[in-house]
């Protein structure tokens, strides 16, 4: 609950889309005309959510990871209906495993659209918007010091929940934005079912990491202290709580998740996974226009064109591209290789490519970058 002292309440984002922030002109923005599927989705939601309430779900907010500068912050969550959890048995500590949760059950939940979120930040209280999948991303002033900081959230009569923000140093320079898929985590995610099976049915346990790239990013992080490590994908927002636990477990640097709401949009029926790549690309441009970014991929997907694309457009924003290159096997699975090399002879941004993280932390030390 806010405050009882009743802090200032200040305006902030209309999360219904990027970009939406505290610092906006004050234009009106039209209201969108939706596709007939955002439509559909819209009436299917309606239905699971009215149901779901007269079923006593209560209303949940989930934190994510945000970040951010000492002038504001980018807040990220997404407010569900849950039910009560159940009292769990105490089991002991060794050979436990906590929250051992199977995909499909993040996909199961029922989103609410257009809810009021209290953020409050350091005793000052701001309202924002989740959009029509029950996600916030909205921007707002603060003024906090570099490092990690605590905000609180709150939607109608859930519990206050707390979520990190990440503040950039803005004396560091550096940053790494890092693929997932088949990157820091071993996925093979363009073939469908593979992809199915990964995401639905598999452990969070189960999963493998990428050989050498969690000490690769543990170093750059320590190399470059007040840097921020950002994980870009194509995932769901209903894995964040998945992915957030096995790059944990697995040592790599904490850091903002941005990934995408699956389904359509107001004007087409699919996202695009490019444009979300390359959007949070640009923005985080925008955002910290002296920062150079090391952009860390895989050759299996589209990495290599977008990064390629990125750095000829903001030569200024890229410290280097590291490529990790799919073995035979993992390549067939993924559904072949890039076929953007050309991209790496045209970019003036230097390219490395291995096959693991030690293979690239070699290429790195010889450019002085580790």
């Amino acid at each position: 609950m806010p405050d009882e002292s009743n802090p200032p309440v200040r305006p902030a984002a209309d999360a219904a889309g990027v970009h939406a922030n505290a610092f906006s002109s004050g234009k009106v923005t039209p209201e969108l005309i939706l596709h007939r599927a955002a439509r559909v989705e819209d009436a299917i939601h309606e239905f699971r959510e009215n149901r779901a309430r007269k079923r006593g779900y209560h209303t949940t907010v989930i934190p994510y990871t945000g970040y951010g500068s000492t002038t504001w912050i980018r807040v990220l969550s997404r407010v569900l209906l849950t039910r009560d959890r159940k009292p769990r048995r105490k089991l002991p500590l060794i050979g436990r495993r906590d929250e051992m949760v199977r995909g499909w059950r993040s996909f199961t939940a029922v989103p609410i659209n257009d809810v009021e979120v209290t953020v409050t930040i350091d005793g000052v209280v701001h309202q924002v918007s989740a959009d029509r999948g029950g996600v916030v991303d909205a921007k707002i002033p603060a003024n906090l010091e570099p490092g990690w900081h605590s905000i609180t959230l709150q939607a109608e009569d859930s519990q206050i929940v707390e979520a990190p923000i990440f503040i950039i140093d803005p004396a560091a320079k550096f940053g790494v934005v890092s693929d997932i898929d088949d990157t820091v985590m071993v996925t093979a995610l363009p073939r469908p079912l593979l992809a199915a099976w990964n995401t639905f049915v598999l452990d969070e346990h189960a999963r493998m990491p990428t050989p050498g790239m969690a000490v690769l990013l543990d170093r750059l992080s320590a190399a470059h202290p007040g840097s921020a490590t950002i994980y870009l994908s194509t995932g769901a927002w209903n894995v964040a709580p998945t992915l957030t636990r096995f790059l944990s477990r697995n040592l790599y640097p904490s850091g903002p998740l941005l990934l995408t709401d699956w389904g359509p949009t107001h004007d087409r029926l699919f996202r695009s996974g490019r444009e979300h790549k390359r959007d949070n690309l640009h923005r985080l441009a925008e955002e910290f226009p002296a920062t150079k970014w090391l952009l860390v991929g895989d050759d299996g997907q589209h990495d290599e064109e977008i990064y390629g694309e990125f750095a000829e457009q903001h030569p200024e924003s890229v410290a280097a591209i590291a490529i990790r290159q799919l073995s035979p096997s993992e390549a067939v699975l993924a559904g072949g290789r890039s076929k953007a090399e050309s991209l790496s002879e045209r970019s003036r941004a230097h390219w490395m490519f291995a096959p693991d993280g030690s293979g690239l932390a070699a290429q790195l030390t010889q450019l002085g970058v580790l």
